[in-house]
């Protein structure tokens, strides 16, 4: 059998009047249009749903369990529709956004909490990996889009939208009382004297380390590799080396006491953009949340030591 949404609204509202005249009044209808409704549903089922009097309509066993199972079929859709209409405006679905794990930490906490205040009905999802991954997720689909460092990645993005938010500058990170400390600025050359805790080559800082050791001629001498930002923070306090870091991963090694000043010499920055694949369309709920980030860029919410918003084209 098949029926419509409108023709079970239409039977429901028949059996909570009691009769044709109070349904139409209900629903703003012809009595007659209602009749004729009521008993080609009957047609379809099979078997009457009414019994008639003069005073009311009495609905049958049958009308009874039919009424009861499109009760529960019109509010499951009216309920949906009332969810589909929260997608549409933003208000409900689902966010998935890659990035790498100090975006995550650092730069995106205070617009997710903005975010969650603002849309409370969409679960959102931030998904941290390394670079090459945060950029597979995207190309996939398995996310709406990233956040992530462009800067230094050994793979064309042109088949990419990327947006440039943010930067942040390199700084070398050691423990209290050594020699950096008098020192406004270390240059990269500095570092090669200096037991080195390098990063593993699969973190996108190891990329720009890699790079600017390039850049300045000279090579650290590298005590131990790690791939763990907390790793790397507590053999530096151990007085096993020297390391360097970006700014946003200043705050993830503070629990080690650290002390940091900004390397030039090359000065060697990594560049934060929003990456999207072009001509996929974003959900409400996503483009809303890419636009709180664009909104903390424009606000210039705060950032960490050695950390700063970019222009956005157009503003």
């Amino acid at each position: 059998m098949d029926l419509t949404v409108q023709q079970l609204r239409v039977v429901v509202a028949v059996h909570d009047a009691g009769s044709f005249t109070a349904a139409a009044e209900t629903l703003l209808t012809a009595q007659s249009s209602l009749s004729r409704t009521v008993l080609e549903v009957e047609r379809r089922l099979g078997v009457p749903l009414f019994r008639r009097t003069t005073r009311r309509l009495e609905p049958t066993a049958a009308g009874r369990e039919f009424v009861a199972v499109a009760r529960t079929t019109v509010a499951t859709f009216d309920a949906n529709l009332r969810h589909f209409a929260g997608f549409l405006d933003g208000g409900r679905g689902r966010v998935r956004v890659a990035t790498l794990p100090s975006l995550a930490a650092i730069l995106l906490p205070s617009i997710v909490s903005g975010y969650q205040r603002a849309h409370p009905g969409v679960a959102l999802s931030i998904e941290d990996a390394l670079a090459t991954e945060v950029l597979d997720r995207v190309r996939s689909g398995v996310v709406d889009f990233a956040i992530t460092v462009v800067s230094a990645t050994g793979e064309p993005l042109d088949d990419l939208d990327v947006t440039p938010v943010a930067r942040d500058r390199f700084c070398v990170v050691f423990p209290p009382g050594h020699a950096f400390a008098s020192a406004a600025e270390v240059s990269w050359s500095d570092l090669a004297g200096e037991a080195f805790i390098a990063f593993d080559r699969t973190t996108s800082i190891r990329q720009h380390l890699d790079r600017a050791f390039a850049e300045s001629g000279t090579a650290p001498r590298n005590a131990v590799e790690a791939r763990n930002i907390s790793a790397v923070a507590g053999l530096v306090a151990a007085g096993l080396g020297v390391s360097a870091v970006p700014g946003l991963v200043l705050p993830l090694v503070g629990f080690a006491g650290l002390a940091h000043r900004p390397l030039g010499d090359p000065r060697m920055e990594r560049r934060i953009a929003v990456v999207e694949v072009p001509h996929r369309p974003l959900s409400p709920a996503a483009a809303a949340f890419r636009t709180a980030i664009t909104d903390a860029n424009r606000g210039r919410a705060p950032l960490p030591p050695e950390t700063a918003w970019l222009p956005l084209n157009g503003g």
